[in-house]
């Protein structure tokens, strides 16, 4: 059974869909001083549940809401609770860079654990200096990933030239990667220096570009700039069509139209979070992660 929460909306039942389970609807409500109400609408008594929540925007209500349904299902008798959270929010603090910081990832973790998740799944989490998502939990976890999707949706529109796909920073390899695989393209990624939150500095890496189009591909593009100086960059060198993705649209501001406004074919991005580019649904490969 697939129990939804609201963020985003619609993506539990597609889940469910493509799953082939039940859906379960969530009455929730708001009381005046901002806390929550949720009540799910079935019996859940022996049954295996996945608990479908993003955590994006607003990310403290959703994840209280995440919380609420966790405890709730396993209260009312679920034989095993699966925290489906396609955008885990709090997951770039994972070490602690500065004395007295709290480790956000850590804590969240141990927060999903306790209010009664058996297992967790995210999709394309933003944490680098981890070797692996379980070593943060306390209960069996995994990381899927969009990348593939995403590059088989450019692959299925558009006649590309001799692609490859770009990850606009080292820390974006592991998708740029599976991307080309998927896609049966090169890969590679660009090399960045931030010089400060919003300013970043690209050089390309040594693989020719010239002539042919290119994927550029990231988990999360939040300001934008990093895309719009690889843009840049990449025009400089001579490219063909660029065509932009990510897993989660954080879009910051007017991230969306800078990256438009750079000269690229089309920006597209995952449901895990609600945006006029969502255009490939992260359902199936949660679906398939369950089989």
């Amino acid at each position: 059974m697939v129990v939804g929460g609201s963020a985003p909306e619609g993506l539990a039942e597609k889940v469910a869909n493509e799953m082939g389970c039940e859906f379960v609807p969530v009455e929730k409500k708001s009381f005046p001083d901002g806390e929550i109400y949720v009540r799910i609408l079935d019996d859940l008594e022996g049954e295996e549940v996945a608990v479908v929540q993003s955590t994006c925007y607003p990310p403290n209500q959703n994840y209280m809401e995440l919380f609420l349904l966790l405890d709730a299902a396993k209260d009312l008798g679920a034989e095993k609770v699966s925290a489906v959270i396609p955008y885990l929010a709090y997951a770039r603090q994972d070490e602690r860079f500065e004395p007295g910081e709290a480790v956000s990832l850590n804590t969240v973790a141990k927060l999903i654990e306790s209010a009664g998740a058996d297992e967790v799944f995210m999709v394309d989490l933003h944490a680098h200096r981890i070797e692996s998502v379980p070593e943060t939990f306390g209960i069996p976890a995994r990381n899927l990933t969009a990348a593939p999707a995403l590059a088989e949706y450019f692959d299925d529109k558009y006649d590309l030239n001799n692609p490859v796909a770009l990850g606009p920073d080292g820390e974006a390899e592991q998708w740029s990667k599976k991307a080309g695989e998927a896609i049966g393209a090169d890969w590679d990624f660009m090399i960045k220096k931030r010089l400060g939150p919003e300013k970043v500095e690209i050089t390309p890496r040594e693989l020719d570009v010239e002539d042919r189009d290119v994927i550029l591909i990231d988990d999360i593009i939040s300001t934008g700039g990093t895309m719009v100086e690889a843009i840049q960059i990449l025009k400089n060198h001579g490219v063909g069509d660029i065509y932009v993705a990510c897993t989660h649209p954080v879009l910051s501001g007017n991230a969306l139209d800078k990256i438009k406004g750079a000269g690229v074919m089309e920006v597209i991005a995952t449901d895990t979070i609600e945006s006029e580019i969502g255009k490939v649904s992260v359902a199936p490969v949660i679906s398939e992660a369950f089989f």
